[in-house]
């Protein structure tokens, strides 16, 4: 990489990681697309998620009370699932349909969180079938699988601060089986992930401080228009690699 990348994708990791401290989702969602532009999937992907196991570390031990486990639970059981079919994806499928896919997915998630689409009405734990099944799959093959995770949980729990810690306990406990999942894949076999994930760390810990004080500040509405706008902009970037 070349310095001016080098210093890009510091600070596109220190505003991924300050969202990430306000809203408890959305790294992948906005790293991971610009990221993408000169580095592998089968690069980006593993190392975003060995930072946001960390950030939900970070997250977890500070709401650790606040998580909502019940909810937790039920979506393991049907992520596994997913995971195992997202990793065979991102070993096995061509790059340009993947990066076109994952730009696709990144402007609805954009376009829904700019715009404030969301209901108040308490879902069924039935809809956590396909929250959970999607969301494996789509965190195996993209890093990206938060989506799916938010919108059932934010039409589960109220409360934006209890969101953010059941999000960041979920990751945790997704996050590990996806890391056993891409090491039996062999994801981890190129040793310049882990010094990039030891050179990311210190930025990931700044923006997950510097969002997490921001947090108190913001009312949710304010929170997801911002996201919104991140992710068209990264959404437009990986059409731009996509294409090119």
């Amino acid at each position: 990489m070349s310095p001016e990348h080098i210093a890009f994708a510091c600070i596109t990791l220190l505003v991924a990681y300050f969202i990430r401290g306000i809203s408890g989702f959305g790294s992948g969602l906005i790293a991971i697309p610009i990221l993408a532009l000169w580095l592998p999937l089968t690069f980006v992907v593993p190392l975003m998620l060995l930072l946001d196991f960390s950030a939900s570390i970070l997250l977890s031990g500070v709401n650790l009370r606040q998580v909502n486990w019940r909810e937790v639970r039920t979506l393991i059981p049907l992520s596994i699932i997913g995971i195992t079919l997202g990793t065979h994806l991102l070993t096995s499928m061509p790059l340009q349909p993947m990066l076109i896919t994952l730009a696709i997915f990144v402007a609805i998630f954009g376009i829904r969180s700019l715009l404030n689409l969301h209901g108040e009405k308490i879902i069924s734990r039935w809809w956590a079938i396909p929250a959970g099944l999607s969301g494996g799959t789509i965190g195996a093959l993209f890093g990206t699988g938060g989506p799916p995770y938010i919108i059932y949980l934010g039409h589960r729990i109220s409360d934006k601060t209890a969101l953010r810690a059941t999000f960041s306990g979920l990751i945790l406990v997704e996050g590990s089986l996806r890391i056993g999942s891409f090491a039996y894949a062999g994801l981890f076999s190129d040793t310049r992930l882990f010094w990039s994930y030891l050179i990311a760390m210190p930025i990931v810990a700044i923006g997950l401080t510097l969002g997490h004080r921001a947090h108190i500040g913001l009312t949710r509405e304010q929170m997801m228009r911002l996201i919104g706008i991140l992710l068209l902009g990264s959404s437009a970037s990986l059409l731009i690699k996509a294409f090119h």
